[in-house]
């Protein structure tokens, strides 16, 4: 019986709260996506309930009800003209949840967005300088060869010039101008600034700036003009090697400046006075503004460290906030503490802490690379473990801990454990500079240092396990599974008289049918028959590398691993929908076949990169015509499986659906 798509849509109105509930909405190739203002308004047992409707899932702000292709599109139409809205587009839904989420949300979204793109960067120099730090210690004779300082060059540029990738990273998300955002970045970096990292170095602000005071001098833009004790326009000559939010906070400013100025300077100027201005105006609220608000963190950061570290709940208190010290750009601080103490005493406790505390962010950023099933957030996050364990955990922190915040924050308890144990068995180091596994060549006491790490990593690894659950991305192929507490499905995978068909059964159905791809039948049922769409090895839904179409929620079909980048109309029908980012089609057979040809996993990601369609929705086309190209070495480059997903959405309306291929 054909779906009621009016009746369909309004009970689906009148279960999400009402028009008054909804602020966006739009749909893909097989999904309603809705953002709700008010999900305690959600009748979600009676949602379920809907004719229609084949599952439902909550992520990232939306609702995405799984409808299925050729018939989302319609039901969209209706829902559309029950509510009176007007059509919106996915980034419209995207935009709008995103103002749902809560301040901190948007906050750790927009630190999430500005480093996923420079992490490549800074995942391949953090285990670079993890490596030559170990050699360094290790073989002493080592560290005074060219060849290692070359290699400390090459490991150490991304780090040392941390803040100008931030910045163009930033204008982009921003939309700020990314070569101005550049400059900014430089500025911060500039080499007549003493060097971030040396801050509080006595040594290193005489010998930089001619003096011997041990105090870093200051430019008075305005004289000696003061507000209590504040020097209005005191500048402190210092860089901000490895600060992150500075940098972002700067481009941010920046971004604003330069919109509001390009809606207001009249085009003839334009293209003179925005640049300058917006430089200009940037630099001094960078280094008048947010550098000394920093600088005052510092010191309280520097100051409250030296305090706390002198007892074991002190120790753990900084062994779960160091972390949060490394978001801020602040960690640097902490060499003093550790030269003070070698100078002092001989033995750097500090350093067992620091250890523990990156370490367990190695622990989190683990157990995510482990539990999560995208390939590329798992490409991310092995990497970016090592990192962490060498001693260097921006890339782990910033590309995956803090971006999820729960793993961060189980990093931060492993921490704290590991910490105190540190500084109730006293160990301590010889030098400073280095934690993690090369941490070893100056600690005191191997056997307790081994403690202290598997403490650390170990609960922050095991928490993440059972804490953190992967978020479902955007896009056709997600990481929700069927029964889960965020989804539900009253779709089932095909069963045997027996029960549920194993992936041994529905191989069993696999045959040739001859040797021209648009002759080879993967799916036949009363309907009519459906032909292999591209050339390559067939496999079982059941095996795609995706749970949600793995389960047959969304129907079921075959996958296909392609040897071409081609794709063939495997029937006569309807172009039943196109998606924007070109990577899945909609097809409608003769004889009311719904089927979805979906070109890999996550691809929805790319874009439409590597992607060429050559029809559009409402077209009709032939077997065997060509309806899609796409490049299956920038799928694999992007980090997405390649499979060519093949469902026949609406197979629940046959009984005799059988697969086919070689």
């Amino acid at each position: 019986m054909a779906l009621d798509y009016r009746k369909c849509a309004e009970e689906i109105v009148a279960n999400i709260g009402g028009r008054d509930n909804v602020a966006q909405a739009a749909h893909c190739a097989t999904r309603l996506r809705l953002v709700i203002k008010d999900n305690g308004k959600i009748n979600k047992s009676a949602l379920e309930n809907v004719d229609g409707v084949k599952g439902m899932f909550e992520n990232n702000g939306q609702l995405q009800l799984i409808i299925g292709t050729g018939t989302v599109n319609k039901v969209y139409d209706e829902f559309l003209a029950v509510t009176g809205m007007t059509a919106a587009t996915k980034d419209d839904v995207k935009a709008a949840a995103a103002a749902q989420q809560p301040a901190w949300k948007r906050a750790l979204k927009s630190v999430g967005d500005v480093f996923v793109p420079i992490l490549p960067a800074i995942v391949a120099s953090g285990l670079m300088m993890g490596v030559v730090e170990a050699l360094g210690k290790a073989i002493p004779s080592f560290a005074e060869t060219d060849w290692y300082a070359f290699l400390d060059m090459v490991a150490n540029t991304a780090f040392a010039f941390l803040p100008v990738i931030v910045a163009v990273s930033a204008a982009r998300v921003f939309g700020g101008n990314v070569f101005l955002a550049a400059v900014v970045g430089l500025m911060m970096v500039h080499t007549g600034l003493l060097n971030g990292w040396n801050v509080g170095n006595e040594d290193a602000i005489n010998s930089f700036f001619g003096i011997d005071t041990g105090t870093i001098p200051t430019w008075n833009l305005f004289g000696n003009l003061k507000i209590g004790d504040y020097v209005v326009g005191s500048i402190s000559r210092h860089g901000y090697q490895g600060h992150v939010i500075p940098v972002m906070i700067a481009i941010w400013f920046m971004s604003k400046i330069e919109k509001w100025l390009h809606k207001h300077v009249p085009e003839m100027i334009d293209l003179f006075v925005v640049p300058i201005t917006t430089v200009f105006l940037t630099a001094l609220v960078t280094f008048m503004v947010v550098g000394p608000i920093f600088a005052t963190l510092e010191n309280y950061v520097l100051k409250g460290a030296e305090w706390l570290v002198q007892f074991p709940p002190g120790a753990m208190i900084m062994g779960a906030l160091y972390p949060l010290t490394v978001v801020m750009g602040l960690h640097h601080m902490y060499n003093v503490i550790e030269a003070g103490m070698l100078s002092s005493t001989g033995l750097n406790t500090w350093m067992p802490i620091a250890s523990a505390a990156n370490f367990a962010q190695f622990g989190a950023c683990l157990a995510v690379g482990i539990k999560c099933k995208k390939a590329k957030l798992k490409t991310v996050a092995i990497p970016s473990s090592m990192s962490a364990a060498l001693g260097i955990t921006e890339p782990a922190i910033f590309g995956v801990n803090f971006r999820f915040m729960k793993p961060f924050v189980c990093g931060m308890i492993g921490g704290a454990c590991g910490a105190i144990f540190g500084a109730i068995t006293k160990i301590g180091a010889t030098a400073y500079g280095v934690t993690g596994i090369p941490g070893y060549l100056t600690i005191n006491n191997y056997g307790l240092y081994t403690i202290l790490l598997l403490i650390s990593g170990g609960i922050a690894f095991g928490l993440t396990m059972v804490i953190w659950k992967e978020d479902i991305e955007e896009g056709e192929a997600v990481a929700a599974t069927a029964g889960s507490t965020q989804s539900s499905s009253k779709a089932e995978a095909p069963k045997s008289e027996s029960g549920s068909e194993s992936k041994s059964e529905i191989k069993s159905n696999i045959k040739s049918n001859g040797n021209d791809v648009t002759k080879k039948l993967v799916i036949t049922s009363s309907a009519g028959e459906i032909a292999l769409p591209t050339p390559g090895k067939v496999i079982p839904y059941t095996e795609i590398e995706d749970p949600t179409f793995a389960s047959g929620v969304m129907g079921q079909g075959v996958g296909v691993q392609p040897e071409e980048g081609v794709v063939y109309a495997p029937m006569d029908g309807e172009i039943s929908s196109v998606a924007d980012s070109k990577h899945a089609i909609g097809i409608t057979g003769e004889n009311d076949q719904e089927l979805l040809i979906h070109v890999g996993v996550d691809t929805v990601e790319m874009k439409g990169d590597g992607f060429t369609t050559f029809v559009e929705e409402g077209a009709q086309v032939k077997k065997g015509q060509k309806i899609l190209e796409f490049d299956i070495q920038k799928i694999k480059d992007a980090g997405h499986p390649d499979t060519v997903v093949v469902l026949l959405t609406n197979s629940d309306d046959y009984e005799d659906v059988k697969f086919g291929d070689i």
